[in-house]
């Protein structure tokens, strides 16, 4: 893909500095466009009931600013009480605090046992339903031996890089690879914690219920498999999964995921406790009337191109995926359970891969650029987070 800034985005993005944009603002990449709940014990199926105002069809993104700079290998991030974020860098281990004004960025700590290589290292995290009092952040992260997650104090009173208390595995044994490794963790509406896993490479375990790879996990803040699973002695909430990698909820509280496919669908899908979403027996959506007699069909795909999506966010009315190998921002808007529209596409080619996105408060996305993670081509600054107004 180009790289080389052109005269015209240059001018582009002078007009968008002096319509308001912070002035940390990044210089965008040449080629670029831009067009806690009630806890009600087991989770309920998603409704089709229609949302009682859809979004429209086209949407639109801003660039407003640029948060923080020079991140190695960001990959996971949870929003704080307050609104500043924690952020994993996958390949060193460490969590770094960054401040939602001004973007200083502060040294949590090394997460003990991380054991980085391929796609793994230290991947989701997340922070407790109940962090003003426990100050509780969770992690996802591969081991010598396998994944797992675990969980740590937050003491910011201790000295940076030394605030973080020692780890307590609260789930182990998902299976490790050198790729899909899976990762993205989040408290759901329920208060319960999900896992996207992946299948390792290891196609079979996808189908197979007894393992915890390829794999949507729902568990209590303990690790304990949670009240309303399919299963009452399993984390397992579905199943038939390559590579989990977005987690988010809508505004009725349902589950959507986004998902690798192999060589030529990626995913975003619906999920529903106990279905099966069909790999390696189909990618995208079934072909045959027996197929959708067994597996769930995403609800909308992708030319893994284009995509090759990561984390997802949910925002005025849109499911927000980022993507690595397609380096652009794509829409969903929801009326529902359906799409309202084809899914709209920006920032094509302008930052890089996106890794993470994430709804900020006040209806704005941070997003997390993915550059130095060994597949992509860092640029000056890189990696980032931006700050994202959109429609």
């Amino acid at each position: 893909m180009q790289r080389r800034f052109r005269t015209a985005v240059l001018a582009a993005a002078s007009l968008l500095l002096a319509a308001g944009c912070t002035s940390g603002g990044a210089q965008p990449r040449a080629g670029g466009s831009s067009g806690p709940a009630e806890n009600r014990g087991g989770p309920a199926s998603p409704s089709a009931t229609a949302s009682s105002a859809a979004p429209p069809a086209k949407g639109s993104v801003q660039v407003t600013g640029t948060l923080a700079t020079g991140l190695k290998s960001p990959w996971g991030v949870a929003v704080l009480p307050g609104g500043d974020l924690l952020v994993s860098s996958r390949d060193t281990g460490k969590i770094f605090r960054v401040a939602a004004h001004g973007g200083k960025i502060t040294e949590l700590g090394s997460v003990p046992g991380v054991d980085p290589g391929g796609e793994g290292g230290l991947l989701g995290i997340a922070v407790s339903s109940t962090f003003g009092t426990d100050h509780q952040v969770y992690a996802y992260f591969t081991t010598a031996s396998d994944n797992r997650i675990a969980r740590m104090i937050y003491d910011e009173r201790r000295t940076p890089g030394n605030q973080l208390g020692a780890p307590d595995t609260i789930l182990k044994g998902i299976p490790k690879g050198q790729i899909h490794n899976g990762g993205r963790i989040a408290f759901g509406p329920d208060k319960m914690l999900y896992a996207g896993t992946g299948e390792t490479g290891d196609t079979g375990l996808a189908q197979d219920k007894r393992s915890l790879g390829g794999k949507i996990l729902r568990m209590t803040p303990d690790g304990a498999p949670a009240h309303g699973n399919p299963e009452a002695d399993s984390v397992v909430y579905d199943y038939g999964h390559r590579n989990v990698q977005g987690l988010a909820w809508d505004d009725d509280k349902r589950l959507w995921a986004s998902e690798f496919g192999q060589n030529t669908w990626d995913e975003l899908n619906l999920i529903e406790p106990g279905r099966n979403y069909g790999w390696p027996e189909v990618e995208g959506k079934a072909k045959s009337r027996s197929e959708r007699s067994v597996f769930t069909d995403p609800v909308e795909v992708w030319k893994t191109a284009d995509a090759s999506p990561s984390g997802i966010a949910y925002a005025k009315g849109s499911i927000w995926m980022a993507s690595l190998r397609g380096e652009r921002l794509w829409r969903i808007p929801l009326n529902g359970t359906k799409p309202v529209a084809a899914p709209q596409a920006f920032l094509k080619g302008t930052y890089g891969r996106l890794r993470t996105v994430v709804a900020a408060d006040d209806g704005a996305l941070w997003l997390v650029t993915s550059n130095t993670d060994g597949r992509g081509t860092p640029h000056k600054g890189d990696d980032r987070i931006l700050r994202l107004k959109v429609s």
